[in-house]
């Protein structure tokens, strides 16, 4: 599913307009991010948690030359699915 057919499924279920929708989308997308940023986690009972984790530095391999290269520490968004989407899934 992409975020067009996402999109319309929002529309759809929750009966308002495909416009409305996208926006909806897109504010909860930004409400994300802006949460993630500021290191804090959102948790949404039920589907999951959007969390940052600190990835530790390491030392990888350019496959073009084969040279060892040093890949800097980084901080990744995270999800963790919760048992209630983990269960519709099975």
């Amino acid at each position: 599913m992409n975020k067009s057919e996402l999109i319309d499924s929002i529309a759809a279920s929750a009966d308002i307009s495909k416009a409305a929708a996208g926006r909806a989308l897109d504010g909860f997308t930004s409400a994300v991010t802006s949460a993630l940023k500021d290191g804090d986690q959102v948790a949404l009972v039920g589907f999951g948690t959007f969390s940052v984790r600190e990835r530790a530095a390491r030392s990888g391999r350019n496959p073009q030359t084969g040279e060892t290269i040093q890949i800097s520490a980084a901080k990744v968004p995270s999800f963790k699915a919760g048992k209630a989407l983990k269960d519709s899934c099975n």
